[in-house]
Formats: C-alpha cells, sequence, structure tokens
C-alpha cells in the first residue's frame, strides 16, 4: 500500500520517532534503518522493510525502485513525506532520502551455528552504539560469523548502532547473552575463546589460534573482568608504542580479527 505522510502529527511519523528510543522498540519489536545502501544491504540478505518511507526529493535510483516494487510485492507499506518531515523521524538535519523500519530478529545463541565460521567476535558490556555498529561491520570485513554480546550491551537495534553497522547488523548473526550462558554454551561444542588482555597474556601475533576462535574485548573504560578472562583459553596483548595504554574496543577487536583470520586459514 503507498501514502503520503503531510504533517509532522501524523500518527506514523510519532510511530518512527518512538523507535529512536529503546523502550519503544522493545515493546514494539521493531527498529529503524537509514539509507538506500544499508536497506539494499538487507534486501540482498533476505530481509525486508515492513514500512519503506521516503523523501519526496529523492532521486530515482534503479535500487530505490526495485526495493519499493519488493516492499510492495511482500504485503509491505510504503510513504513518501517531504524531507523536514523524515528529518524529524530520524532526528537528523540532513536525513538519508529513504529509511525503513525492520522487525528485530531473535538473538539467542541457538541462533549461533558455531562450525560456520572459523571466527566469531564477543563483546562483553559494549556500552557505545557506535563501537558496536563498528565491531559488526568489522565482523563483515573479516568474514566472522557474527558478534556475541555479553551481559549489558549498547542496544544493537538503536538507530546509532545500525547506522555505524553500515549494513552489517543484517550480514551478520548476532546474539545476546549473559555471561554465564555463554560460557555454558561455549564449553558444550568446539570453541577457543581469546581475550583482549593486559594480564599474563602473550603477544597477538603469533598466538595459538585455533577455529573456531571467540573473541572476546571488554568494556570500553574498564576491560574484562578478571574471573573472565580467567576462564579464556588463551590471552592476548597488543604492544603499545606510545603514550596510548590500550585501543579503542571495536580497533581492538578488528587488530586481533585479521590476525587470528590469518592463524586459522592457514
Amino acid at each position: 500500500m503507498r501514502r503520503t505522510i503531510t504533517g509532522f502529527s501524523n500518527p506514523t511519523v510519532k510511530y518512527l520517532r518512538s523507535l529512536r528510543e529503546k523502550k519503544h522498540r522493545k515493546r514494539e519489536g521493531r527498529f529503524l534503518a537509514e539509507g538506500l545502501r544499508l536497506l539494499t544491504d538487507a534486501r540482498e540478505s533476505g530481509r525486508l522493510p515492513e514500512l519503506l518511507v521516503m523523501s519526496t526529493a529523492r532521486s530515482d535510483h534503479p535500487l530505490l525502485s526495485s526495493l519499493e516494487t519488493a516492499v510492495i510485492d511482500a504485503g509491505g507499506d510504503v510513504a513518501e513525506c517531504a524531507p523536514e518531515i523524515l528529518s524529524k523521524i530520524t532526528g537528523k538535519d540532513n536525513p538519508q532520502a529513504v529509511a525503513g523500519v525492520f522487525a528485530e530478529f531473535a538473538t539467542g545463541l541457538d541462533t549461533i551455528d558455531r562450525g560456520s565460521a572459523r571466527i566469531w567476535l564477543v563483546a562483553q558490556a559494549l556500552r557505545d552504539p557506535g563501537n558496536l555498529g563498528t565491531m559488526l561491520r568489522t565482523g563483515d570485513a573479516v568474514g566472522a560469523g557474527g558478534l556475541i554480546l555479553i551481559d549489558d550491551c549498547a542496544d544493537p537495534f538503536s538507530v546509532e548502532a545500525v547506522r555505524a553497522s553500515m549494513g552489517a547488523i543484517f550480514t551478520q548473526r548476532l546474539a545476546q547473552a549473559r555471561w554465564d550462558e555463554f560460557l555454558a554454551w561455549l564449553r558444550r561444542g568446539d570453541g577457543q575463546l581469546v581475550a583482549a588482555s593486559l594480564r599474563d597474556a602473550q603477544p597477538y601475533r603469533g598466538a595459538p589460534y585455533n577455529a573456531p576462535c571467540f573473541l572476546l574485548v571488554g568494556n570500553e573504560s574498564r576491560g574484562l573482568p578478571a574471573e573472565y578472562e580467567d576462564a579464556c583459553d588463551l590471552r592476548v596483548t597488543i604492544p603499545m608504542r606510545g603514550r596510548a595504554d590500550s585501543l579503542n574496543a571495536a580497533v581492538a577487536a578488528a587488530v586481533l580479527a585479521y590476525e587470528a583470520l590469518a592463524a586459522v586459514e592457514n
């Protein structure tokens, strides 16, 4: 169904704006994604928005026309609105020309097939949605199976995390669990747990990585709890050559991911 949104007080505008807040996303089981590239990645990964919102000032593009047709054919809705209304919806002064509403997908550990990839990224208590999205993007870049979020992390379906993922929210497996639940799941099958650590750790280069390798990074400011590090099969450290004593969590995950990937592919 096609329709036009003409006013800021339209119920659809209020609904879409509400998806910028976690409590409303959880209540609705829906999240918002912006941009033609991101929505195209979603479509190519087998996910279509339930509602496609397009700016009346958009430029013609074959990918957008194809996406619109696919949404309608799947029984979804398409709405047009002025750029200023789309700006109100997304909270950006210069919004993308298109946005979509997607159903949140299952994030239980039972969705993970550990044997489907040689490396997996794991983050504990990651608080910055930009870092979370970047880790998803890194996972896509290195061919990781996905990202497992441990304990209280930022919401992976927030607008900020989805935007930072650059579409990887749709291409990577995503799971959420408490530490005890994750560790019990991991030990029921194959899997090497590797911690990024400064404590009793060996250099990350040349370390004995084994597939499937689960690379664990901790909270941006506190790192990993000691008991979590103790439960790991291997602890590795990245040398700091300058004044900084550590890397950004997402950057550290990327450095380790490429090193571990090179090791397990040989």
